[in-house]
């Protein structure tokens, strides 16, 4: 035998005992573990509050044996109690019942199910259209607009994009402040202008600015306002006009509600989509609340995606909405 032959020969036989070295350390039924059977430690311990509330509910609904109506009832129950929603929980309990599950365990597989089905097949990547592509953010006072807004600066980094904000809060006194001090933690820049100066005139000196310094995505914040107020919201109405004058549709409106709200951030999500056209939300604070269950309701009424949630102070704490990790989060523990 010459050398190459042993040398091919010696070659074959490390790799066939390295194969059956890992086929033997693997027992034959083992297999990957479903994702949706590992839920994210972090998630569930960030979504503490409604993940135990919630539980603890829907625990004492699936310890009975009998799937009778007082089983549908607490379970109905117990997702009203998270925020879900009255029609929201009750289209879902009917469908999980209409399934016909046998017993507890097959209900909540159902239930699983049927919240996957209602958060899932969203498109919930952010729209970047535009050279520089545009992100408004609205919402009401007090939500953690600026807050979120330096959070996807941040995100949108992490993907290799430049930006800059633009400060076109110009009533609060303290807005252009809070977000220039975000801006330098994240290392953006901004653009502002005086006090109670127009708007919609910061916002288009935003984007010219964004534009000359080729940065990839302006991002502009807006002054807190109450959905009722009419004045205020066709204020925002102008700024968006503006923006799309000088550079096209505005591929992205995000609404910033705050999750500790619960039901009330249904009606000012309504609002602000017919004036400015929200195309996503941002649900902040969802680490402090029993309410998580609004994400549901916001889709499942509102029909707009959840593209962020806040989980906690940290710029690394707004994530994008990952819908599986969530309800596997959420019933951790049932």
């Amino acid at each position: 035998m010459d050398n190459l032959t042993l040398f091919v020969v010696l070659v074959a036989l490390v790799v066939v005992a390295g194969a059956g070295l890992l086929l033997a350390r693997r027992r034959p039924d083992e297999g990957p573990t479903p994702l949706a059977s590992r839920p994210d430690p972090a998630l569930a311990s960030r979504l503490s509050r409604t993940r135990e509330s919630l539980g603890a509910s829907l625990r004492s609904v699936f310890s009975r044996s009998n799937l009778d109506r007082t089983f549908w009832e607490g379970m109905e129950e117990a997702l009203i109690g998270a925020d879900v929603g009255v029609d929201a929980s009750r289209e879902i309990v009917a469908r999980v019942r209409d399934s016909g599950p046998e017993d507890a365990p097959a209900a909540r597989t159902s239930l699983v199910r049927e919240l996957r089905a209602i958060l899932g097949g969203r498109d919930r990547e952010l729209s970047l259209v535009g050279s520089p592509a545009i992100i408004l953010v609205v919402g009401v006072n007090g939500t953690g607009k600026t807050t979120s807004i330096a959070k996807i600066a941040a995100r949108l980094a992490e993907r290799g994009l430049t930006s800059i904000l633009g400060a076109a809060d110009t009533y609060r006194a303290a807005a252009d402040t809070q977000l220039r001090t975000w801006a330098e933690r994240v290392g953006v820049e901004t653009v502002g202008g005086q006090q109670g100066s127009d708007p919609a005139a910061v916002a288009f000196d935003a984007l010219a600015a964004g534009r000359a310094r080729g940065r990839d995505v302006v991002v502009i914040d807006t002054a807190g306002r109450l959905h009722n107020k009419k004045n205020l919201m066709g204020e925002l109405g102008k700024i968006r006009r503006v923006l799309e004058r000088d550079s096209g549709p505005i591929g992205e409106v995000l609404l910033v509600l705050d999750a500790t709200a619960g039901q009330n951030g249904l009606e000012q999500a309504r609002m602000f989509t017919e004036v400015a056209g929200v195309t996503g939300v941002v649900l902040s604070k969802l680490d402090g609340t029993a309410r998580g269950g609004i994400v549901v309701a916001v889709e499942q009424e509102l029909d707009i995606p959840v593209k962020f949630i806040g989980v906690g102070e940290g710029i690394e704490d707004l994530i994008p909405f990952d819908p599986d990790a969530f309800v596997d989060a959420l019933l951790a523990d049932v």
